[in-house]
C-alpha cells in the first residue's frame, strides 16, 4: 500500500507539471494574439514538443501503476482519470499551438481596428476553466469541477454571437476579410479548449463520485438545445 501511495504521489506530480506547461502555453498563445508577439508565438510552437513528450511520460507512468500496483477503488479511478485527462491536455496543447500559428499570421497583417468579439473576456473565462478543471483533480474538489461545466455557457455565448459580428465587420472592412477569418478561427479554438476543460471536469466528477457525466448535459445546455 505504501508503494502504491508513493507511485500515486509521483504520478500526481508529473501530471501537475504537464498541466502547468499546458496552462502556460494557452496563456502565452493568447498573449501572442493580443500583443502581436511573434517571438512568443514561435516559442509556443517550438515548446509543443515538450508537451507531447511529457504526455507520453505520464501515460507510461499510468500504465506502470496499473500493471505493477493493481490499484482498486478510488486509486484505480484516479489513475484512469489521469490517463484520460492526460490526452485532453495534449489536445489543449495542440490548440494553443494552433492559436500561436494564427498569431504569427495576424502579426504580419494590418491590425484590425476593432476585434468583433470579446477576445479578452472569452480568453479569461477559458483560462479560468482550464485552471479550475486541473485544480479540481489535484484537490479532489467536485464543486470546482461543476463550476467549470457551468462556466462553459459563457464561452459558448460569446462564440455563438461572434459570427454575425464578424460577418458585419467583413462587409464594413472587406480589405480585412483574411484577418477577420483568422480571428474567427481563434474564437473557435478557444471554444474547443473550453470543451476539453469541461471533459476534464466530467472525468473528475467520475473519479470522485463514480458518476459518469460525459454524455449528460447541464440544465443550461439542455435548455439551449430545446431552443434550437
Amino acid at each position: 500500500m505504501l508503494h502504491l501511495q508513493r507511485q500515486i504521489s509521483k504520478l500526481t506530480q508529473q501530471f501537475a507539471s504537464l498541466g502547468t506547461l499546458v496552462e502556460e502555453a494557452v496563456h502565452a498563445s493568447i498573449h501572442a494574439i493580443e500583443h502581436r508577439d511573434v517571438a512568443r508565438a514561435e516559442k509556443i510552437i517550438e515548446e509543443d514538443k515538450a508537451i507531447d513528450l511529457m504526455e507520453v511520460d505520464v501515460e507510461e507512468e499510468c500504465l506502470h501503476t496499473l500493471a505493477l500496483h493493481q490499484p482498486v477503488a478510488n486509486d484505480l479511478r484516479f489513475v484512469v482519470a489521469v490517463l484520460k485527462i492526460n490526452n485532453e491536455l495534449e489536445r489543449i496543447g495542440d490548440l494553443a499551438k494552433s492559436i500561436a500559428q494564427q498569431a504569427l499570421y495576424l502579426a504580419q497583417q494590418s491590425e484590425v481596428a476593432v476585434v468583433p468579439f470579446d477576445l479578452g473576456g472569452m480568453s479569461r473565462v477559458v483560462e479560468s476553466m482550464l485552471r479550475k478543471s486541473l485544480d479540481s483533480l489535484i484537490e479532489l474538489d467536485v464543486d470546482k469541477a461543476r463550476e467549470v461545466r457551468a462556466m462553459d455557457d459563457q464561452v459558448d455565448e460569446i462564440h455563438a454571437g461572434m459570427h454575425d459580428r464578424v460577418t458585419r465587420a467583413m462587409h464594413e472592412n472587406p480589405e480585412q476579410i483574411d484577418q477577420l477569418t483568422h480571428l474567427m478561427s481563434v474564437s473557435r479554438l478557444l471554444e474547443r479548449i473550453a470543451d476539453h476543460a469541461v471533459n476534464i471536469a466530467k472525468d473528475v466528477i467520475y473519479m470522485a463520485e463514480g458518476e459518469i457525466v460525459r454524455h449528460t448535459k447541464t440544465r443550461a445546455e439542455a435548455a439551449r438545445k430545446n431552443q434550437d
